[in-house]
């Protein structure tokens, strides 16, 4: 089986689409998969939404988790994660701005033998798809992702060019064994995931795909930021350079990252 998790913190009424739009995935794979969508203290009436629609459907392959207060994005993925079920467990952001045969393509990766592979928008196969009015939106966004990529390769042992993309995916192992390990609750938790697979030896496979911005909504304003910045120092401060005990047979996970595939010509 393979599990997706969607984090969700008051998404509203778009919460519909989403679960239709999963459901239409779900019943056209041939392979078993399951969908979690984890709501992080969500005050808006999504829990009620969601079984609704699922004594509407009968979906036994949809599952909800739910929890009360707030506790951030980090925590949330954490939580779903290790609720999941299936040998291949994924994540990406409840309003699905990564395509299902992006998700599907990353399960893949796991598939064929990568520990942990992740959504890199950085790739030259990688693709961006956005109307005219979020141009400016869009720049924003990439020249923020930037700075804060170079930031964290500064202070953190990373290697990757994007470190935020909404969607990675690990085996079943490695989120049993390194998750418990992870503390930081918020958007920085996807920096301490790729830190703890550096200190582990545990390799990171890149995926290209295609992201679709079809409107400027954003949660990372000049606050989310800082906060992420504050983050950061935290990871660095908790993950030391050398010296770190990983359990005992971590290191029977680790393997070389694939080589990301390159095309001749980037998109």
């Amino acid at each position: 089986m393979t599990s997706l998790v969607l984090p969700a913190f008051n998404p509203g009424p778009a919460v519909e689409r989403t679960w239709d739009t999963v459901r239409r995935f779900l019943n056209a794979r041939p392979d078993p998969w399951e969908v979690l969508f984890v709501l992080d203290g969500c005050t808006d009436g999504t829990r009620d939404r969601l079984a609704g629609l699922a004594r509407r459907d009968g979906e036994a392959r949809i599952r909800v988790v739910s929890y009360a207060p707030n506790r951030g994005k980090g925590y949330a993925v954490r939580t779903g994660l290790l609720a999941a079920r299936g040998e291949w467990r994924l994540f990406t952001d409840v309003d699905l701005a990564y395509r299902f045969e992006d998700i599907a393509r990353t399960a893949d990766e796991l598939r064929n033998g990568a520990d942990v592979a992740i959504a890199s928008r950085e790739h030259p196969e990688s693709t961006i798809e956005l109307p005219p009015r979020t141009l400016g939106y869009a720049y924003r966004r990439r020249a923020q992702s930037h700075v804060f990529g170079k930031l964290a390769r500064a202070l953190l042992p990373l290697t990757q060019l994007d470190t935020q993309a909404g969607l990675k995916g690990m085996t079943a192992r490695v989120a049993d064994l390194v998750l418990p390990n992870l503390t930081c609750d918020g958007f920085g938790f996807d920096c301490e995931l790729l830190v703890a697979c550096a200190r582990y030896n545990i390799g990171v496979a890149e995926v290209p795909v295609s992201v679709r911005y079809e409107d400027a909504a954003s949660t990372t304003g000049l606050h989310t930021t800082a906060r992420m910045v504050r983050e950061l120092w935290a990871i660095r401060g908790r993950w030391p350079a050398s010296g770190f005990p990983a359990p005992a047979d971590l290191p029977a996970v680790g393997r070389a990252a694939p080589e990301p595939r390159r095309s001749s010509q980037a998109a």
